[in-house]
């Protein structure tokens, strides 16, 4: 079943999906949101996405995954790490909500044959999300650019940090761009979705996005130069801008770039290095080195951790970070295998943003927009299904016409008797 065929109800699930990643910490908004409230409808568009994607697929009929399988794996490393419940009944929760985002992908995956249509759904939920933080500019800007995140732009209408929105920017940009190139869309709508959240990006001031962008879309257009004409012509025009505005714009991109930080504060990334140095010297026993201390916030001492890696480890041990490396290792793998494709391109782009994104940022051990994104990317690279494989099977009709006949036939053929 082609991508054509793919039901609506599956693009509503991924938008589902795309709500619980949303996450319930952020800026303050413009009317009060208690932290309940938000963690009710995130929590509630999982399971409203789990029970649509069973809905749709009654018959549980899945594809293989190697993706979704290390997801299982690490589902099951996650249960076990959380059992002895050091991280609170809190991690025995986030197994479960895991575990049914888990399994909402593992539903999906019928309709995971290489087509663009869930990255459609992911650009335009995305886009959504991203004209709810304009809307909050426009209606407040002081809440949408406060004093406590140094002007930085966050939701004022949904909690949403600018990390958060940078890299919902940049990954849709970066597809739209892939799109554009492969001619999927009109430059109208291409504009209007490019131009817009280039504005967003800039407001956030967040590096990793921009550098996940800009190297993401080097590689995905790389892989596109010896089959693309157009790729070639954006590329070339790409680099001749990139050296003109470096040079006649040094200054002010140096001063977007620091964001009026220090250059001890800039060198120990905001302060990350000081968590990751503390959280690596901590002692640790052999369970909590194999196996973490549980699914928690992503925190160490109160600090947020802002590495997936060190994350991971610090929750699901080395196993975990050992599945999750295997998980960009097989991507990126299969990717590179590919012959020259949109898709293909589509797919190195999420895959070498999340691996940059991953350094400064969490998320690749537990439901998050990035493991969403790498879930995009696998159902790109998966191969087409032949129809017969996902219809189902039509039943041989037999003709009511034909049955008369045959009796005729055999009236004529028996001999009179007299």
């Amino acid at each position: 079943m082609g991508g054509d065929h793919t039901p609506k109800i599956a693009g509503t699930v991924w938008g589902l999906l795309v709500l619980n990643t949303l996450g319930s910490a952020g800026a303050k908004t413009i009317i009060p949101l208690p932290r309940s409230l938000i963690q009710m409808v995130t929590m509630g568009a999982l399971v409203s996405a789990f029970a649509l994607a069973l809905a749709v697929n009654l018959r549980l009929r899945i594809r293989a995954s190697a993706y979704v399988l290390l997801l299982t794996l690490l589902l099951v490393s996650s249960v076990i790490s959380s059992a002895h419940l050091e991280s609170g009944f809190g991690a025995l929760f986030r197994c479960f909500r895991l575990a049914l985002f888990v399994g909402t992908l593992w539903l999906l995956t019928r309709w995971w044959d290489g087509s663009l249509t869930f990255v459609r759904h992911h650009i335009r939920m995305y886009f959504a999300v991203l004209g709810s933080v304009a809307a909050g500019l426009l209606i407040s800007p002081g809440a949408a650019l406060p004093d406590l995140y140094g002007g930085r732009l966050v939701g004022a209408l949904w909690p949403l940090t600018p990390p958060q929105i940078g890299q919902y920017a940049a990954v849709i940009i970066g597809l739209t761009v892939l799109f554009l190139l492969g001619r999927r869309t009109d430059k109208k709508s291409a504009a209007v979705i490019i131009v817009a959240s280039l504005v967003l990006l800039a407001l956030t001031h967040t590096r990793t996005a921009t550098l996940g962008l800009f190297i993401g879309l080097a590689l995905a257009i790389g892989s596109l130069l010896l089959t693309s004409k157009a790729a070639r012509r954006f590329f070339t025009w790409t680099v001749v801008c990139a050296a003109v505005a470096a040079v006649g714009f040094a200054s002010a991109l140096q001063s977007w770039f620091l964001r009026g930080q220090s250059q001890e504060n800039f060198s120990s990334l905001t302060g990350r290095a000081k968590v990751w140095d503390a959280l690596l010297a901590a002692p640790r026993s052999t369970s909590e080195k194999v196996f973490g201390v549980g699914l928690g916030d992503k925190s160490f001492g109160g600090l947020p951790i802002d590495n997936s890696w060190l994350a991971v480890y610090n929750e699901q041990g080395l196993i975990g970070v050992t599945l999750v490396a295997a998980v960009i290792i097989v991507l990126g793998g299969v990717a590179l295998l590919r012959p020259p494709s949109l898709q293909r391109a589509c797919a190195i782009f999420l895959i070498s943003y999340c691996a940059i994104a991953s350094y400064t940022e969490a998320g690749l051990g537990d439901a998050s927009p990035y493991l969403l994104h790498l879930a995009l990317a696998a159902s790109l690279l998966a191969a087409p299904a032949a129809a017969a494989d996902l219809s189902t099977p039509e039943v041989p009709r037999i003709s009511t016409r034909e049955v008369p006949r045959q009796r005729v036939l055999r009236r004529a053929r028996r001999p009179e008797v007299t």
